[in-house]
């Protein structure tokens, strides 16, 4: 099963890039087979998530893990997915991390929790509200301890994005462990970068079906990437509106920009990789290598 998702996590940004390329050609014939592939292979995506959630509650009721409220140190004893950052939320019955999943994995890039949780709200459903930041902070604790625990047990792990400079975990920003290390690597034009494949991805969605009676939320969303894009304001009824906001134009200048930044950055972040990978172990290059401080030097 892990495998399968991993491979199908990778067509699926594959396609994506493509669909993101043929929209930038102007291949409308192209773009749409694209995009049916697309929405099948996510489609495809969510019935895995599904199954394994299944499987997961399965084994959990074996063990008794629903039968009581989870122990502060029940991670300890091979039982973290009791953890309190894990439960369902809101009432939806799709754990924590699941959600953040889904939401990241839309968004493709590392994403700070108040935005995990809008992404997740408008194209999935449930309210942003159930993921607050500070269950974001305990969820990826409760990662790094798992990963610690028994490494590579989990099909993916929520972990941090890292700083190019120092190859610290950057502040605010959730990432995907099967993410390729350069792709959680944040450096000087990561963010803006970020953003814009962000808004490409997004609007790419919002091209396809979205959740009975998200639409509008999907539309302000959208919008507010928009307005940041230079050029991506443009509707298709010609007047200003987030409820107009047209997603094929977003997505050509999201990308139109974004190419003028992506060579230098992805120089940028593949030799921070380059240094994680020789300078790092295996949690350090989820999670991160922490700050020292050295002593006896003055400024």
């Amino acid at each position: 099963m892990a495998e399968s998702m991993e491979m199908l996590e990778r067509r699926i940004d594959a396609l994506r890039a493509e669909v993101r390329r043929s929209v930038v050609a102007r291949d409308s014939a192209r773009t749409r087979a694209l995009r049916a592939e697309l929405r099948t292979a996510e489609r495809t995506w969510e019935q895995a998530i599904a199954d394994l959630a299944d499987e997961s509650d399965a084994v959990a009721s074996l063990d008794g893990g629903d039968s009581g409220p989870a122990a502060v140190g029940g991670a300890a004893e091979g039982g973290d997915s009791g953890s309190d950052s894990e439960r369902s939320v809101a009432g939806s019955l799709v754990p924590v991390r699941e959600q953040v999943h889904h939401a990241l994995t839309l968004l493709s890039v590392p994403a700070a929790p108040r935005l995990v949780a809008e992404v997740h709200a408008a194209f999935f459903g449930g309210a942003a509200t159930s993921l607050a930041a500070n269950k974001l902070t305990h969820l990826r604790r409760d990662e790094k301890r798992s990963f610690e625990t028994a490494p590579y047990a989990r099909p993916y792990y929520l972990c941090s994005a890292l700083t190019a400079e120092h190859l610290a975990p950057a502040r605010g920003l959730v990432a995907v462990s099967t993410w390729p290390l350069e792709r959680r690597i944040v450096g000087p034009l990561s963010p803006r970068v970020d953003f814009l494949t962000a808004a490409a991805r997004l609007a790419e969605r919002a091209t396809g079906s979205v959740p009975d009676g998200s639409a509008a939320t999907v539309s302000r969303l959208l919008w507010r990437f928009a307005t940041n894009i230079p050029g991506a304001t443009s509707s298709r009824s010609g007047l200003a509106g987030h409820d107009t906001v047209d997603p094929q134009v977003v997505i050509r200048a999201a990308e139109a920009e974004r190419e003028v930044h992506a060579d230098a950055d992805q120089a940028q972040r593949a030799s921070a990789a380059d240094r994680a990978r020789r300078q790092l172990d295996n949690v350090q290059q989820l999670f991160g290598s922490p700050l020292r401080t050295l002593e006896g030097k003055t400024a």
